[in-house]
């Protein structure tokens, strides 16, 4: 028992320190986060999707880029918000993180006009790496948030509502003064921007 409580509290430790690096933006920080919990946040996500056909890797692989972005956006708020002393683990924390955001994805689809479901989804691939891929590949995760730099102030504004606050589309353009279809296609536009931009960096 006493064995167990001692790699308890160094596991603790370990994911202290993890955190710490992650919101310093330290590479190598970032490089044990993926090692760590890309299976757990897959299997999470996967867990939830599972159950509609129409759901395919692509959707699987976008969800988990937009937890990234989720991680990233807001100087880090969501990682900067985790609190160890409530009693939770880090690698519960960000399984949660999944799990919502495979729901948040799953309500967005409901709502998404002239969404057609998509067969044979297993046999589908893409050959052009995505951004979630080139990222991993920079395994700099401070190069998402330098690009948002870029951005207008507008853009940046919806990046922080739709994945950094996770605001339904009805919210977003009831605070943006747009309309439900501007904010579809502008998340299009957002993301398609950034698979552009990290396809020139790499």
């Amino acid at each position: 028992m006493e064995t167990d409580t001692l790699a308890c509290d160094v596991d603790d430790r370990g994911e202290a320190q993890l955190l710490e690096g992650l919101i310093a933006g330290s590479e190598r920080a970032w490089r044990d986060f993926h090692t760590r919990y890309d299976r757990l946040i897959y299997r999470c996500i996967t867990k939830v999707t599972s159950r509609f056909s129409f759901v395919s890797q692509d959707d699987i692989r976008e969800i988990y880029a937009t937890l990234l972005v989720q991680l990233l956006s807001n100087d880090m708020h969501k990682l900067r918000t985790f609190d160890a002393s409530r009693g939770s683990r880090l690698s519960s924390w960000i399984g949660l993180l999944a799990v919502n955001a495979a729901y948040d994805y799953l309500r967005s689809l409901r709502r998404e006009p002239n969404r057609a479901p998509v067969t044979e989804a297993e046999s589908l691939r893409c050959e052009r790496p995505s951004p979630l891929e080139l990222v991993e590949r920079q395994e700099r995760a401070e190069q998402i948030e330098n690009m948002l730099r870029s951005f207008s102030a507008k853009d940046r504004e919806f990046v922080a509502l739709y994945f950094g606050e996770g605001l339904e589309p009805e919210e977003v353009a009831e605070r943006m003064n747009i309309s439900v279809k501007t904010v579809y296609s502008k998340k299009h536009k957002i993301q398609s921007r950034l698979e552009a931009m990290l396809a020139q960096a790499a």
